[in-house]
């Protein structure tokens, strides 16, 4: 027993000498070792392979990895093609997106109500299943399904094209320096699409603790469900402190701003949790740069549209049918007067407004949990039926929207909302929990309730924290 616990005692020593020694030789140790294994790697190579149009071949490639991974210019090139994709998802999505309405919500809706009432169903049935379950199915696959299926082809092509392995280059420094992987910046990428996507992204990150990191920040990307949200609250808000020729510029800049916003916490983020409960040392992040090659098309769509889109999509309706049902009963069931969404909002008014929101916006929040995309519709109903506004034939417990922003922003602004509102609306939307979708993927990929949890309680005390230090300091001012 005597010689077991000495064998321990040495082992212990050993290792907390090669620990004290470890650290002598500094933090680049890892980048040392591959840089030099690479460099033999290729020395052995260019003396045993010999290749008549080598030079032909490779020298455009050798330029354009310069170009794209070099200080100056690589970050303005990265973001100049995430723009340009997210400036095509925005605006190629519009035009399906208003047709999927029109046919959904415009011309399908009657119908199923005129079928309803010509069959006798009762109010509470045809209310709860076709102005409840049906309207929700029908705005999560209008306004998501467009920016998708646009999306994921455009960010599949930059993955196939071999330049995604460049931006995870790129931002490897940065996420190093906040304890996680270079990879992260490739599934926070993807987050911008789908949070759920971009979670199920991280499984190109090899290290448990890196990658429960990327996972957890993921949230902090802005996914395409609360853009539509962004950019509406933006034009009617901020673009109106503008003059009316820069107004879109200014909108635009400030959707934007809340983008860069959510990549500064993601970073945040990742350095509190490794530094704190995920404490670890970052790993090496050895990238062997693949070869540019063209995209094959028929294999980019495949992936990218029913991989990604699809499945996505699928979960995301499957949680937007029940939440639609409940908004519909929340809106129509009545104590006395009033139905529960006016109760719950009438309690939760005076917190609401202490942090700069309201507590029309706490409930479509609770309850758009499903579906980022059904917020808006559910606070232009909730606010119609909280302010008793007649004029837009609405206000029964039914969501809708409107194609005039300027019909929606007067809408707003006689529910009581004013410009610390609308920032304080877009700084929690960015925020806030994720969506079912998320975090039911996030307990798919990890297994872990704990985690699951702390995944979707954080990111709402952040958000309340950043939304009560803005209206504080906006009500000093």
């Amino acid at each position: 027993m005597k010689s077991n616990n000495n064998l321990l005692d040495k082992n212990i020593e050993l290792v907390s000498y090669a620990d004290s020694l470890r650290w002598e030789l500094g933090e680049n140790l890892h980048d040392s070792i591959t840089e030099t294994i690479f460099e033999d790697a290729y020395s052995i190579a260019s003396k045993s392979v010999s290749s008549i149009d080598k030079k032909v071949r490779t020298n455009w490639e050798v330029s354009l990895d310069r170009l794209v991974t070099s200080r100056i210019f690589g970050f303005p090139i990265m973001f100049l093609l995430l723009s340009l994709v997210f400036w095509l998802t925005i605006e190629g999505a519009n035009v399906p997106s208003q047709f999927l309405s029109s046919i959904l919500i415009d011309d399908f809706h009657p119908m199923l109500k005129g079928l309803s009432a010509s069959l006798g169903i009762p109010h509470f049935i045809d209310g709860l299943l076709i102005d409840g379950a049906y309207l929700s199915m029908a705005w999560v696959i209008s306004v998501m399904l467009p920016p998708m299926a646009i999306f994921f082809p455009l960010f599949t092509l930059l993955e196939d094209f071999g330049y995604l392995p460049r931006v995870a280059f790129n931002m490897d420094k940065l996420f190093q320096k906040a304890g996680a992987h270079g990879k992260q910046a490739l599934t926070m990428s993807m987050g911008f699409g789908c949070n759920a996507a971009g979670v199920i992204a991280a499984r190109v990150i090899d290290s448990p603790r890196e990658r429960l990191i990327a996972i957890i920040t993921n949230n902090f990307s802005l996914c395409n469900g609360r853009w539509p949200t962004q950019i509406l609250i933006a034009s009617i808000f901020i673009g109106s402190l503008a003059p009316a020729s820069l107004a879109g510029l200014v909108s635009a800049g400030a959707v934007v701003g809340v983008a860069l916003l959510g990549i500064f916490l993601s970073l945040v983020t990742s350095w509190g949790l490794s530094k704190t409960v995920l404490k670890g040392e970052a790993s090496a992040f050895s990238l062997e740069l693949p070869p540019y090659r063209p995209p094959v098309i028929l294999r980019t769509l495949y992936t990218s549209l029913i991989d990604r889109t699809i499945i996505v999509l699928w979960r995301a309706i499957v949680f937007a049918v029940p939440a639609g049902m409940v908004i519909w009963l929340v809106s129509n069931i009545h104590i006395y007067d009033l139905s529960l969404a006016e109760y719950f909002i009438d309690f939760t008014n005076p917190y609401a407004l202490f942090i700069g929101l309201n507590g029309v916006i706490f409930l479509a929040y609770i309850i758009a949990i499903p579906a980022n995309e059904i917020v808006i519709p559910t606070i232009l109903m909730l606010t119609v039926m909280t302010t008793g506004l007649i004029g837009t034939g609405q206000g029964n417990g039914v969501m809708f929207e409107l194609d005039s922003i300027k019909e929606t922003g007067d809408i707003l602004r006689a529910g009581g909302w004013t410009v610390l509102t609308g920032i304080n609306l877009m700084l929690f939307s960015l925020i806030h929990n994720p969506c079912s979708t998320t975090i039911y993927t996030i307990y798919k990929e990890t297994g872990s309730l704990k985690w699951t949890i702390f995944s979707t309680v954080y990111p709402i005390i952040l958000g309340l924290v950043v939304c009560f230090l803005v209206a504080q300091i906006w009500f000093l001012v």
